[in-house]
């Protein structure tokens, strides 16, 4: 892959103090109470497995939103880490054009905001652009050139192994020895959801993204299209997992591609519902239980459609205490001398080989979103968001 060498990553970390991370905004009070080991912070240049990890809650705006510049480059909402400008779904296609144009717009206000030094790329959330076709990330590409800078990559929507090499060669010859970008595909068309031609189908994309997996993030599910595709709409009070056709095809998914050592991360389906009251509700419970269910299956990280969702998301990747000392334990003892060994809340076994790759995996996300303190939960980090929320309710 054609990225930043060893020695320019470096010079680069000598030279930038780093100011992304989880949680950044609590006060130190409030994370001295909540952490038993605080999120480590991460930049688009950090590497690509954590990096996948720190993506936490992926929040989508339409292209044609005005503010976008302006609030990425305020930090207008605290807790967001990354981001997608849409081209594809959230825009008519009468506006296409105006919303390529808009594009320009934004990513060129964000550029010039960094070379007047406003904001640093460092301080800007991970940027991608969702396009709609190998050919209009063309266009897309060339008009930005250099302003790639301040992005992080490219979302590939509908991704099929005959689109696919178009959009992953032009995101080849973007990456340059200081110039870092990755793809995301999205699967969500329907003969990966049809039974009768979703495996052939996964596995040549699968065959496909292992020729490119350097410039892979992560793998995003479009379960909204393939609901789509049989007339259902889920409700606020049900999950994802609970729509019995589509369940089927993420089990398959992750089948195919969270296998260990297979180097790929899937990230949670979107949720659909917001309100802008964070208080108990039952768009915020529906939320929190279906990210539960992710992380259960492995999922890694949430797409979202509102500022709302980004706290409740990311509180729930924040690692339990027992579950970071059964990791480290795991980890500690695997040189070969025992096979189990109790819990330190002597609760449970932890088996050295059927647990390894979980508690590498758990040893990621707490090295991003940090570990709790004995007895805290994501319940405790939840409070205080009415200011928050206040500013949420314009979106």
């Amino acid at each position: 892959m054609a990225t930043v060498s060893a020695v320019a990553i470096l010079l680069y970390r000598k030279e930038v103090d780093f100011v992304v991370k989880h949680f950044e905004v609590e006060s130190a009070k409030r994370k001295i109470e909540i952490f038993y080991k605080e999120p480590e912070p991460f930049t688009k240049y950090t590497e690509r497995e954590t990096l996948a990890y720190a993506l936490g809650a992926t929040l989508y705006m339409p292209a044609l939103r005005e503010s976008i510049a302006d609030e990425l480059v305020t930090k207008k909402y605290r807790e967001l880490t990354s981001v997608v400008i849409d081209l594809e779904d959230a825009v008519g296609d009468s506006r296409l054009e105006e919303a390529e144009q808009m594009l320009i717009q934004h990513i060129s206000s964000i550029n010039r905001a960094v070379e007047e030094q406003k904001v640093l790329v460092e301080e800007l959330p991970l940027i991608f652009i969702r396009v709609r076709s190998p050919q209009q990330m063309n266009r897309v590409t060339q008009q930005l050139g250099r302003l790639q800078r301040v992005l992080t990559g490219y979302v590939f929507p509908k991704f099929s192994y005959e689109a696919g090499k178009d959009y992953l060669e032009i995101l080849k010859n973007n990456n340059s020895e200081d110039m870092v970008l990755y793809g995301m595909p999205v699967l969500e068309t329907a003969d990966i959801v049809y039974k009768e031609t979703r495996i052939p189908t996964l596995n040549k994309i699968k065959e496909l993204l292992e020729a490119y997996q350097a410039y892979i993030l992560n793998i995003r599910i479009g379960a909204t299209d393939f609901c789509g595709l049989y007339g259902i709409r889920r409700k606020v009070n049900t999950s994802i997992y609970d729509v019995l056709v589509i369940r089927d095809c993420l089990t398959d998914i992750m089948n195919l591609f969270n296998r260990n050592g297979s180097g790929f991360m899937l990230s949670g389906p979107v949720w659909e519902f917001f309100s802008n009251n964070q208080s108990s509700n039952p768009y915020l419970d529906g939320l929190m239980n279906e990210v539960m269910l992710d992380q259960l299956n492995g999922f890694v990280g949430k797409t979202v459609i509102h500022p709302t969702h980004i706290k409740p998301v990311h509180s729930l990747y924040v690692v339990s205490h027992e579950d970071y000392l059964d990791a480290t334990s795991i980890l500690d003892y695997n040189d070969g001398q025992v096979g189990v060994v109790k819990s330190e809340y002597a609760n449970k076994m932890n088996e050295m080989k059927p647990h390894f790759s979980w508690a590498k995996r758990i040893l990621l996300q707490a090295k991003v979103f940090g570990v709790y303190n004995k007895g805290q939960t994501f319940t405790y980090l939840m409070a205080e968001e009415k200011q928050f929320n206040e500013g949420a309710k314009k979106w």
